[in-house]
């Protein structure tokens, strides 16, 4: 599953977020990296452990963990603590692969989906596409501030060289209560076709059960509890 989804973040949050990055500390961010990535990773991270970042870490979860459409394409378990990054002068993040497991309070993170939050206006800067290896080829995004790409976690990819600019973006991983992809495709179809006949049928048509029975149906067989 690879998507764009547009304005996770209102006008007035993102405005909001962009001034707390201002306040906060910023490290390498190869300090985070693991295994081959560590080697590839150029940027700055933000340490969102102060008082500062702790609340802007908060505010970012919240509105994430909260869009309907991540919710139903990711079907979200457990979400990974977000890291902030700042690519700039040249920086990049080389092709590499994410972590299949990721330590959280917990224990530890399945690693099925992960994110990128784009908080910088794409005019502002030069290069920095996100670039994911697809059975079809590249899909390359730059999209607007406020725009969240969902994509594998397994799917080699890449953060190409900024040459002009700033680029800052969120970016974390999410454990799905779906474990197979397939599965999630298909309850996610469902819930699109589900949101369409809502529109054109009354509130209690026999289709719109039938349709919550199936879903419902899905999740008791591919749910992890």
């Amino acid at each position: 599953m690879y998507l764009t989804l547009a304005n996770v973040l209102s006008l007035d949050t993102l405005a909001s977020v962009l001034s707390a990055t201002e306040t906060l500390t910023w490290q390498p961010g190869e300090l985070t990296a693991g295994g081959r990535a560590r080697a590839v990773k150029h940027n700055l991270q933000a340490d969102l452990r102060s008082e500062a970042g702790e609340a802007l870490h908060a505010a970012l979860l919240d509105d994430i963990s909260g869009h309907a459409v991540l919710r139903a394409a990711a079907r979200p378990r457990r979400f990974s603590r977000l890291l902030l990054s700042r690519t700039e002068d040249g920086g990049h993040y080389g092709r590499h692969v994410d972590n299949a497991l990721m330590p959280v309070p917990a224990g530890r993170l399945r690693t099925d989906l992960s994110f990128t939050l784009f908080l910088s206006d794409p005019a502002t800067y030069d290069g920095g596409e996100l670039v994911i290896d697809t059975p079809a080829g590249d899909y390359t995004a730059k999209p607007d501030a406020g725009d969240l790409v969902l994509y594998p976690s397994g799917a080699i990819h890449e953060v190409r060289p900024v040459t002009r600019g700033s680029r800052l973006a969120c970016v974390g991983w999410i454990e799905s209560s779906i474990r197979d992809a397939a599965a999630r495709d298909i309850l996610f179809d469902l819930e699109n076709l589900k949101i369409s006949l809502a529109a054109r049928l009354p509130s209690d048509a026999p289709e719109l059960l039938a349709m919550d029975k199936s879903i419902g149906a899905l999740l008791r067989r591919w749910a992890d509890a």
